[in-house]
């Protein structure tokens, strides 16, 4: 089954109510729009579409637009559907009355948070939930998934669907263009867009490491200060989010810097300008692409499951480090290492097996290649499509791969 962009459709792991007002975010070319109408066709919604140019400037002019638009509306008509919410803030006052006053549902999608922030929207103070949508999981394409093709070329939907690598490479370099002028420049995030250019590039070159703020703002030109309000930019606009680091009482000193990972692997080779360079195993940039593309798949179900999870990630000051904590509600902390190897050895795991002992009340897991599930101690290494299947298995329903445990 295909959309009207000719994309093939599958079933995504989102589930979204219909009883009720609720707010989609997620960035760009993620399936919003195609989602959202599959769920809520014309015969029982009216849809308002922002990126329209004379439906938004209709409604900037005079927001209440949308109440003599609803008003005449017949109750067949159940659900207002608002695309990209955030060109026109000031509707979300008026859907903030038909709420009260009529039995319509409201469902408004959105690529960006930062204007709603800064026009101080309280996103309806509580009456409509939030949800988020990313590019695909490995779950959601199944049998159509290629870890390879994922860490080269990402899982946007669009991506999905293309048969050559110029496409997917044009296709790529098109999005980082269009996020640069369509989101920062045209709505004024930014002074100056040099300097944001080139700070994209290096923040995509330290995707998942730990940021030093003055060390980037030398290489960029500018002061600390912008380069913490160019992060805030990156989050607010949904491209990517900050792994703050895990804190406890216990006894190593721990470095406190956070980490920044991009939503996609395709769109972090896009910005640092790595499209034409292939990923091969066992090389530092497989292995950095791989621990990315699982700590997004691992964030991608947490929003999708009705989890209360919380990530972070630990490193000491002697560079031990645990690449991934999931603070998890009623259950123990668990601590992840996320290895690229196709086969997991004792020696891989010297360090997170010390660090790991000193953890109270904790769990440890690694997440790899190797096609066979392994215990090292206290420490079980899962083939990374098992292991995430183990961590949400009270939430997905389907089959989770099973694995020979070997002990060593």
């Amino acid at each position: 089954m295909h959309d009207k962009y000719g994309v093939r459709m599958f079933k995504r792991a989102l589930h979204l109510p219909k009883k009720k007002s609720f707010f989609l975010f997620g960035p760009r070319n993620t399936g919003k729009s195609t989602l959202l109408e599959g769920l809520f066709t014309p015969d029982f919604s009216l849809w308002f579409n922002l990126l329209n140019a004379n439906v938004q400037e209709e409604f900037y002019i005079n927001p209440m637009l949308l109440a003599e638009r609803v008003a005449p509306l017949s109750s067949s008509i159940t659900h207002i559907v608002i695309d990209e919410i955030q060109k026109v803030p000031k509707l979300l006052d008026v859907v903030q009355l038909l709420m009260k006053d009529t039995k319509k549902k409201f469902v408004m999608s959105g690529s960006s948070a930062r204007k709603l922030k800064q026009e101080g929207v309280n996103l309806l103070a509580g009456r409509a939930f939030v949800y988020h949508l990313h590019p695909f999981t490995s779950f959601e394409l199944q049998s159509q998934f290629d870890l390879d093709h994922a860490l080269q070329w990402g899982l946007l939907p669009q991506i999905h669907d293309m048969e050559s690598d110029q496409e997917k490479l044009e296709f790529l370099k098109s999005y980082a263009h269009t996020y640069l002028k369509e989101e920062i420049w045209n709505e004024h995030l930014i002074r100056k867009l040099l300097p944001f250019q080139r700070f994209l590039e290096v923040a995509a070159q330290l995707n998942g490491k730990l940021i030093n703020f003055s060390k980037i703002a030398r290489d960029v030109g500018v002061d600390t200060k912008t380069i913490q309000s160019y992060y805030s930019i990156l989050e607010d606009t949904l491209i990517g989010f900050m792994l703050t680091p895990y804190h406890n009482s216990f006894r190593k000193r721990l470095l406190d810097s956070p980490k920044f990972y991009f939503f996609d692997p395709g769109i972090v080779k896009a910005l640092s300008r790595t499209l034409t360079v292939p990923l091969s195993p066992r090389t530092s940039a497989y292995g950095d692409a791989f621990e990315h593309f699982i700590i997004l798949e691992i964030r991608k179900l947490i929003d999708y499951f009705p989890t209360e999870y919380r990530l972070s990630f630990l490193m000491t000051q002697s560079g031990n480090e645990i690449d991934l904590i999931i603070e998890r509600p009623g259950k123990y902390l668990l601590c992840i290492e996320i290895k690229s190897s196709d086969c997991i050895q004792r020696d891989d795991l010297h360090g997170y097996l010390q660090l790991t002992r000193d953890i109270p009340n904790s769990e440890a897991i690694v997440l790899s290649r190797d096609p066979y599930l392994k215990q090292f101690d206290h420490v079980i290494a899962y083939p990374w499509q098992q292991g995430i299947g183990k961590i949400f298995s009270s939430f997905y329903k389907d089959d989770i791969p099973t694995s020979e445990m070997r002990s060593v």
